[in-house]
């Protein structure tokens, strides 16, 4: 395996011991941990610290050997999780998280954060700077002196047999360690088996020869013992056996003749310091993972499973071809072949549906790196902010959750920046200090639907307006409803904020956000209560390789309206219909106006608006508003493949995608958002 196919399997393997951190720094955060939370969070650490060293990521390894050196005192009971060391703990998570991507990242800064929080672990941990420099300096010597000598009187214990595998080292454990580990737990005797090395010419620097038998005595926790060897688990041979209370001394393997002893550092045979006062106490009686299962998983390159998405939609292509073909020759429709074609459609849908299933991932791990920007904005602001998370399993399109990250940083930025409010003004208007961002997810209507809800003090309307005028975005006798007012903070420029800060006032971001989650086939609308918070909703398609269409035909072409744009239709009586100025038409819909966008016109199609009369109309939300579309006439409602035209052609305003019909035409699928914007436009000129 190559060096690059090594780090991309250890950037892997971080995101998910991170993800796991994350979760048990949850159930610690909810006092709903035990023992095995801690040890599970100082494991995924500690591992991440190994493998790191193997690569060389220094600035990470130190780091991580700081953040575990707390969370050993905390797992050995010499330090109580009060809410400071919580905070600290938490944000060390962050930090580490953040030390990963940068590692990924040649020439990458180290986070600004870290080495104030060193100071802090160092501190809390009852260290210095000067004694955390020089903590366990372990200096290898050469195997054949390595035993630790100590008393070896008869008492209840473990005969330990442990043979490290080539993977043990490759992934940066070291066996001293693992010994000194055990050395904590009682008196130990260790003696290096060397039976296996071989001659010098036989001699492979990448095998394993050495083995050590250890006898732990003074200590009857078996628990304790195989959690020593946990973390390396499939990297060694290891043989773990009781010693009977009454064996004697004799019983034990004396150390070889040639060993010289090996100091373990004086803070390992150290008892443990006297426990700090408590702030809170938090430690359940009960554990909260005690029934959590493990499940396998395959990883799967994802050019692979394109690749096969797009081989299935090709199938599904190929049925409508033979099914139109059939069609056309005139079979009857309960012949053998059309059963056996109704067959290869049931099964290609349910290929597809399986390989689409591949692609979706649940949004866990995109809102897990959520909760540190929420934290970092609340740091940088001042303010206490509580970050609550719902759906975490909804699954979504793995390319859509990458292409989601930016726009919902931005977005919950600007809910603690400009939503939650400073905690004396919060306690003025009788609220909490601590304010509350909430994000959710779940699956509606054959949607993904995102929510990003605050409780601080709502969109001020009246404030949106003034800065719209006076940026000249809208001009000041526009009479707008109060979903358009809102729309006002996806303009490109606006921003309401009265300073420029690291978080914002330069005017960028919600219309990035706009722009990004449009690009996404979504639409993201926003509701407020003024003093009450504000609820930012995002719409999305369950996935960016199928499509919910109607087809419909405008002039010689054929078209896709997506059906999550879609309204209703209507064919109206001519008297529905009014122009209002020359080339403009409305539509009469139940008492309200709804303006007339011509496809054909506003494709280059030549169409004279009085043929709208007697035309069929598709009423579709744009852009917050609702256009009633005229079209020649409606052929079906079909699931499409998309085809990206930006790849293939290049990119058309108006036009989103494109997808192959039955009869192996080309249809258009219509860009619905930025539909109402040229027709906007066309009317401005």
């Amino acid at each position: 395996m190559s060096m690059d196919s090594l780090r991309e399997t250890f950037f892997a393997e971080c995101e998910d011991l991170i993800e796991s951190l994350t979760e048990n720094l949850d159930l610690v955060a909810s006092h709903e941990w035990d023992t095995e939370t801690i040890n599970a969070i100082f494991r995924a650490v500690h591992s991440i610290k190994g493998a790191a060293g193997a690569f060389g990521f220094n600035d990470l390894v130190d780091f991580a050997h700081h953040y575990e050196t707390t969370l050993d005192l905390i797992r050995s009971d010499q330090l109580e999780i009060s809410s400071d060391v919580l905070r600290l703990i938490v944000r060390s998570s962050d930090n580490l998280a953040e030390l990963v991507d940068c590692s990924r990242t040649e020439g990458s800064p180290v986070p600004d954060a870290t080495e104030g929080l060193i100071a802090e672990l160092i501190q809390i941990s009852g260290g210095s700077q000067e004694d955390a420099s020089s903590e366990e300096e372990f200096v290898f010597t050469p195997i054949a002196a390595m035993a630790i000598e100590i008393d070896t009187d008869p008492v209840d214990g473990f005969e330990i047999s442990f043979k490290p595998q080539p993977s043990l080292y490759m992934s940066g454990h070291d066996p001293f360690r693992l010994l000194t580990a055990l050395n904590r737990l009682g008196k130990l005797t260790v003696e290096c088996v060397t039976g296996d090395l071989p001659s010098l010419d036989a001699f492979d620097f990448d095998n394993s020869y050495l083995a050590w038998s250890v006898v732990l005595h003074e200590t009857d926790d078996e628990d304790a013992v195989r959690e020593v060897f946990q973390f390396v688990e499939g990297h060694c041979e290891i043989e773990i056996t009781p010693i009977a209370a009454d064996t004697s001394a004799t019983d034990l393997p004396e150390p070889l003749e040639a060993m010289e002893p090996l100091a373990v550092p004086e803070e390992s045979k150290a008892k443990p310091a006297e426990k700090p006062t408590p702030v809170q106490s938090t430690k359940p009686a009960k554990s909260a993972q005690s029934t959590q299962t493990v499940q396998s998983t395959l990883r799967v390159d994802p050019e692979r499973v394109d690749r096969l998405i797009n081989s299935v939609g090709e199938l599904i292509i190929n049925h409508a071809v033979i099914d139109r073909n059939l069609k056309e020759s005139g079979l009857v429709s309960n012949s053998e072949i059309t059963t056996a074609l109704d067959d290869y459609g049931t099964l290609a849908r349910e290929i597809q549906e399986g390989v689409m299933a591949i692609r979706a991932q649940p949004v866990k791990s995109l809102f897990q790196r959520m909760g540190r920007v929420v934290r970092e904005a609340g740091e940088a602001t001042g303010k206490k902010v509580s970050f609550v998370t719902e759906g975490e399993t909804t699954e979504i399109d793995k390319t859509m959750l990458e292409r989601l990250a930016d726009p919902l940083t931005h977005m919950l930025r600007n809910a603690v920046d400009h939503g939650i409010e400073v905690p004396a003004k919060r306690q003025e208007a009788g609220k909490l200090e601590e304010g509350t961002v909430r994000l959710s997810a779940a699956h509606r209507s054959g949607h993904v639907m995102i929510e990003i809800v605050d409780d601080g003090a709502g969109l001020n309307r009246d404030k949106l307006l003034e800065k719209a005028i006076e940026k000249g975005i809208i001009t000041t006798d526009a009479k707008l409803s109060e979903p358009e007012i809102y729309a006002l903070l996806f303009a490109p420029g606006f921003s309401t904020a009265e300073s420029v800060t690291n978080l914002s006032g330069r005017g960028v971001g919600m219309d990035v956000v706009k722009t990004a989650i449009t690009s996404l086939g979504g639409k993201v609308g926003i509701t407020s209560s003024p003093g009450e918070g504000s609820t930012f909703t995002i719409s999305l398609p369950l996935t960016l390789a199928v499509l919910d269409g109607m087809i419909v035909e405008v002039g010689s072409e054929t078209m896709v309206l997506p059906l999550s744009s879609i309204v209703e239709t209507i064919r109206p009586d001519a008297s529905d219909i009014q122009e209002v100025t020359p080339g403009e038409w409305v539509l009469s819909v139940r008492g309200t106006f709804v303006p007339v966008v011509n496809l054909n016109a506003l494709m280059g199609l030549q169409q004279t608006q009085e043929e709208d009369k007697n035309r069929v109309f598709v009423l579709i939300d744009a852009n917050d508003a609702t256009i009633a579309v005229s079209v020649d006439a409606i052929q079906d409602q079909r699931q499409v493949v998309i085809k990206s035209l930006k790849g293939n052609y290049g990119a058309i305003t108006g036009i989103a995608a494109a997808t192959i019909l039955g009869d192996g035409n080309i249809a258009l699928i219509v860009d619905t958002e930025a539909l109402g914007g040229l027709a906007a436009s066309r009317r401005a000129a």
